[in-house]
């Protein structure tokens, strides 16, 4: 069975994923989930978990899988993708592929973020969720933002990059970035038309599964050791000459 780590992201929690735990849990994926340090509960918790136990609680998460799984494919949301790509930079060979969805390599700042939302509901609840936020911990998101871009080039695993066109957290050219600047060799973009930010409730929800699935049953183990036999060894062409001989 392969194992998928889902990261959430800032401010966030396990919802934001949660269909698409769900579909991967059906299509029998052994998936897990969890909520990243300082999240979840108090305002004081959030402001006195910076972004390095973030990671550490993704971290956590990944050791405990290892210990059942050789590999495991890593989800990532939002600054949950940031996450991902230190983790698959730390465990390169543990590491069977990663999923980057929404990822904020370049976000957008408040005021503008308020201009791209145009319906007046959307922009209350972005506005009272952002005074809610301590003021530390917005700036340790911006300081995991910059810091990641030291990250990508060391995550080697193979990469889906997942975009919605009309993002209004982050901005487009972020994808691209990725796409140029991960050092897989093996990545792919796709960008969802109809969605927002929150890609695992978006009207084209249904591609994104369908595209993670591929991803992930493509770097599978089972499908890397039935390649692995496919092929050919030393012995074999070996054999095949003595016999030509």
């Amino acid at each position: 069975m392969e194992a998928c780590l889902l990261i959430h992201g800032f401010t966030g929690g396990v919802h934001e994923m949660e269909p698409l735990a769900d579909f991967l849990d059906q299509k029998g994926f052994d998936v897990s989930t969890f909520t990243l340090s300082g999240h979840g509960g108090s305002r004081k918790e959030m402001q006195d978990a910076g972004n390095r136990e973030w990671i550490a609680s993704a971290e956590e998460q990944l050791k405990t899988l290892l210990v059942k799984h050789d590999r495991v494919h890593l989800i990532g949301f939002s600054t949950g993708a940031l996450i991902a790509t230190r983790l698959a930079a730390f465990y390169k060979e543990r590491i069977a592929s990663i999923t980057l969805l929404s990822t904020p390599v370049f976000p957008l700042h408040p005021p503008a973020i308020a201009r791209t939302l145009m319906q007046p509901r959307m922009v209350g609840r972005y506005i009272r969720n952002f005074f809610a936020v301590p003021a530390r911990a917005t700036r340790e998101f911006y300081r995991i933002v910059d810091e990641s871009l030291e990250w990508y080039e060391e995550a080697k695993s193979p990469a889906l990059i997942v975009q919605g066109a009309t993002d209004h957290l982050v901005k487009p050219r972020s994808s691209a970035y990725l796409n140029e600047h991960l050092g897989s060799a093996d990545k792919k973009v796709v960008l969802l038309p109809q969605s927002g930010h929150l890609v695992c409730h978006s009207p084209n929800q249904l591609e994104l599964f369908d595209a993670v699935l591929e991803h992930v049953r493509d770097h599978a183990a089972n499908k890397r050791a039935s390649d692995s036999a496919s092929l050919p060894t030393v012995e074999d062409a070996r054999e095949r000459q003595s016999e030509r001989v």
